[in-house]
């Protein structure tokens, strides 16, 4: 686990970007390919507003999602509606190469068929993930059986924040991931943050090895 801390969340997301930027390029060179998992939120969308503006090899790139909202296709609470608005429609990404959850199929549905795509893809190079205020991150919230389901990908119900069900990439899947970039910012956040570095579990700490981004303000520091 390693830690940044920021002044505030435009500096994050500009240092975000560029480390994704490095990274995507690093496996391209090695292997001919990408494997980058994005998020959901505003410090992610404003990463991939700055990153599309980079001279990536895109075509060389996959895309997948860390978790996704069971609405209807094209709904603007949906992550890929995000992701699309701030990053692909802009670049030049195969669509075949982006990978997305059918979770207008509801939870179990979409989860197995996701979960059957990650069983015949390489193992992720880049998982980006924020952090919610109660400390879940992706669709995975505390005390829900969600957190203990080994499935690549998992159904999840009763979401404390709506819509009430999700998919979500669940720890095997993220934590088998070559990098994890996990980014936090906000006032709102400082309490789980405080937790988390006390010990205590929430299901952010679960993920392993990940590059911890914060700013000050998640850090509860005003200085």
């Amino acid at each position: 686990m390693s830690e940044m801390l920021f002044e505030s969340p435009a500096e994050l997301a500009a240092y975000a970007a560029g480390r994704v930027a490095e990274l995507c390029q690093k496996a391209v060179a090695e292997k001919g390919g990408c494997h980058l998992v994005l998020a959901g939120g505003t410090t992610p969308r404003l990463c991939y507003e700055l990153l599309r503006q980079m001279p990536l090899p895109w075509a060389s790139l996959h895309i997948w999602f860390g978790d996704e909202r069971c609405l209807p296709v094209g709904d603007a609470e949906r992550n890929d509606t995000m992701a699309d608005a701030a990053l692909l429609r802009h670049v030049p990404i195969p669509a075949a190469q982006i990978h997305r959850m059918s979770a207008e199929e509801g939870p179990e549905s979409a989860a197995a068929a996701y979960a059957a795509l990650l069983a015949a893809a390489p193992v992720m190079d880049i998982v980006l993930l924020g952090m919610g205020e109660d400390g879940h991150t992706a669709s995975l919230f505390p005390a829900n059986p969600a957190l203990t389901d080994v499935r690549l990908a998992v159904p999840v119900y009763n979401s404390p924040k709506p819509p009430a069900e999700r998919v979500s990439m669940g720890y095997t899947a993220l934590n088998a991931a070559r990098h994890r970039i996990l980014m936090v910012t906000g006032k709102g956040k400082a309490d789980a943050l405080a937790r988390i570095r006390a010990g205590e579990r929430l299901p952010i700490a679960a993920i392993a090895d990940g590059e911890w981004l914060m700013d000050r303000a998640a850090m509860g520091s005003t200085d």
